[in-house]
């Protein structure tokens, strides 16, 4: 398949992942999520890939969903509450299918990973960020809940104090404090990003492939265990935008007014 939004190249055992929207710091457009989704499935019979690297091109790995996306405000326009409510499960499918490659998967974060940006490598088996990367959720401050089924992606890495801070703050926090709260797994200087995860790829891809992929869907299964009660946060985010409150925000941010 050809992409817009997406390059995949593969090299031997490792397959890198790479937003490629970077005039706009790789914001999640609908068509973009739909990539991702249909690229994370290709993995689904591939047995000589071991490794998935995700990262993203430009300034940013991802700034979260893209506010200016008109495909996306105008889904539910016509269909009511109920459809736009559907609308949103793609975000879902997108965390799920990531969380579904069966292979070792790593994030490389530089820049800002925002929201959406930061829900994606949450759902990756590994993260490695530069000294300069920040991460958060904002979407508190847009009047919105985390939705997308990655709530609980966030608690299993740092637990419930840390996660409410999180979600409930909206703020960008620093890569050194993510490493210790146990979000991010390795913080290496921005110059040695791209080759400090490459060495951790081999790594990982000289591992036995079945027993390493068993162990991951095992673990990934004990973290899922109580996803269950994320059922209804698709449903709380159309309610949510349709609030003044979100309604205000997106207007303040796409007139970049405070």
């Amino acid at each position: 398949m050809t992409y817009k939004y997406l390059e995949i190249d593969k090299d031997v055992q490792i397959a890198t992942l790479t937003l490629n929207r970077p005039d706009c710091g790789n914001a999640l457009s609908l068509s973009l999520m739909r990539e991702i989704i249909e690229a994370a499935n290709t993995f689904k019979y591939d047995t000589k890939t071991r490794v998935v690297i995700v990262k993203g091109q430009g300034k940013h790995f991802c700034v979260g969903a893209d506010l200016k996306d008109e495909e996306r405000w105008k889904v539910g326009d016509s269909g009511g509450l109920l459809l736009r409510s559907r609308a949103t499960q793609i975000g879902r499918e997108l965390i799920e299918a990531v969380l579904g490659i069966n292979q070792v998967t790593i994030a490389s974060l530089h820049g800002a990973a925002a929201g959406g940006g930061a829900c994606i490598p949450s759902a990756c088996d590994f993260r490695v960020a530069s000294s300069n990367a920040v991460l958060g959720y904002p979407e508190v401050k847009l009047g919105m809940n985390l939705s997308w089924g990655a709530l609980p992606l966030c608690y299993n890495l740092v637990g419930p104090s840390i996660a409410k801070r999180l979600l409930m703050g909206g703020d960008l926090e620093k890569a050194d404090d993510l490493l210790t709260w146990g979000f991010i797994d390795e913080v290496v200087d921005e110059k040695s990003l791209d080759s400090r995860v490459i060495e951790l790829a081999k790594f990982y891809a000289d591992r036995p492939a079945m027993a390493a992929q068993m162990i991951k869907r095992s673990i990934n299964a004990i973290q899922l265990a109580n996803s269950g009660i994320m059922h209804m946060d698709g449903d709380q985010n159309a309610l949510a935008t349709l609030g003044e409150d979100f309604k205000k925000a997106r207007e303040s941010f796409l007139r970049k007014t405070k």
